[in-house]
């Protein structure tokens, strides 16, 4: 990938280029790695980040709140960045929540879902004050037994949906899933809560993860409110919560469009009209991760060797899949597909020739791009894998081979 333009100032994706070399938080890629001090790193660009929260408030209805789901990215400086930008936080573990925490988002705002969540987390959680979105009958029980010195457990039922939802990279609901309590038990799970004397304040759908189909996504927010309105009349208290999940998916590889954000917020506009005629008292929640994160990130890495074999060329870095799991397709794609890269210093290059980019570990599964034309690289050059912002070094199985660990920056 590389930027051809006659111009002294260009971009690619989002990021400046100027006289040939990348910027990130408007500093030179280069200068950054000197003031890091090492690679690998993963830098992300506070400014982007905040572009697309501003991009999608202008989009989206204006009763429907904005949470960021913290496992995509949960660096406490992006977390405290994102405080200030939206209505709360979804965390997935103790270690989250206490991220969460940390910020001045309030406690009022921060969920916290998982399958499996200690009881020690549970306990935490509700001395914290923060929603628990309860994912089992057996989970309902131990939140009932914890000692809540008169803290009043806040908890709201997570549903497995009775539907799929195609086009998404990973699926969360419908069918058999570890996660959630299958809407069929719902009515059970209700009539569980009345009896041990709890309230339930609503429910969280969340159907499927990275899709980039706006047709797709908004059938998806009609069936999960068809749902939610369906359980919400067998609830003895007003409903007060519904997350409608997330979804939102960016481009990774050639040929990857991105989402028609548009056309969603239009769906997503109908939807909420709905909760807001049926159950006026709802707040209603739309969980995004990767979607506010993901393009605001690279991950930077240093060659160190270049060689031949067999007629094709391979770039050597000290990055590679223990880093960047996602970047090497081994985080769940079936088939792997190249993440944008590009050469730092030599972004107004035409591309010169086919290359390998692989890491240093010793196992063939440590690749970063395969078959990509790039300008002509060499030992000391940085290599810059875009799309980074979300699931990367938290990820990945850093301590594999016993390498250091990736620096990460907010700029």
């Amino acid at each position: 990938m590389s930027a051809n333009s006659a111009t002294t100032t260009n971009a690619v994706r989002g990021f400046p280029v100027v006289d040939g070399q990348l910027h990130v938080g408007g500093v030179p890629l280069g200068q950054l790695a000197e003031r890091i001090g090492s690679t690998p790193f993963f830098a992300y660009d506070r400014a982007l980040i905040s572009r697309r929260v501003t991009e999608l408030r202008a989009c989206l209805p204006r009763r429907l709140q904005l949470y960021f789901a913290i496992k995509a990215n949960p660096l406490p400086a992006v977390v405290q960045h994102l405080a200030g930008l939206v209505d709360g936080f979804d965390v997935a573990s103790a270690g989250e929540m206490h991220v969460a925490l940390d910020t001045p988002i309030g406690a009022h705002s921060i969920s916290f879902a998982g399958p499996g969540k200690r009881e020690s987390e549970l306990q935490q959680a509700v001395a914290a004050g923060i929603l628990l979105h309860v994912e089992s009958l057996r989970e309902l029980d131990i939140v009932a037994a914890l000692p809540n010195r008169g803290i009043r457990p806040r908890i709201a039922l997570r549903v497995n949906p009775d539907f799929q939802v195609k086009g998404s990279g990973m699926r969360m609901g419908g069918g058999p899933q570890p996660f959630g309590i299958d809407a069929e038990s719902v009515p059970q799970a209700l009539s569980r809560i009345a009896s041990l004397g709890l309230t339930c304040e609503g429910f969280h759908v969340f159907a499927g993860s990275q899709n980039l189909h706006a047709k797709i996504l908004i059938e998806a927010y009609e069936k999960t409110v068809d749902l939610v309105l369906k359980l919400g009349a067998s609830m003895a208290a007003d409903v007060r919560h519904v997350n409608l999940g997330g979804g939102f998916g960016i481009p990774y590889a050639a040929g990857d469009q991105p989402l028609a954000l548009a056309e969603v917020a239009t769906g997503l506009e109908r939807q909420v009209a709905r909760i807001a005629q049926s159950l006026p008292n709802a707040a209603a929640i739309l969980e995004l991760g990767r979607y506010l994160v993901g393009e605001a990130g690279v991950y930077v890495c240093r060659i160190l060797d270049r060689k031949e074999s067999a007629g094709s060329i391979y770039l050597v870095t000290d990055g590679g899949m223990h880093q960047h799991l996602a970047a090497s397709g081994n985080l769940g794609q079936i088939i792997r597909r190249n993440y944008p890269v590009a050469i730092s210093n030599k972004m107004s290059m035409p591309e010169m020739e086919k290359v390998n980019i692989t890491g240093p570990l010793c196992t063939p599964l440590d690749v970063l791009a395969t078959n990509l034309e790039l300008p002509r690289a060499e030992p000391g050059d940085l290599v810059v894998v875009f799309q980074s912002g979300a699931y990367g070094a938290t990820a990945s199985p850093r301590d594999f081979l016993s390498h250091p660990h990736p620096r990460e920056v907010l700029v």
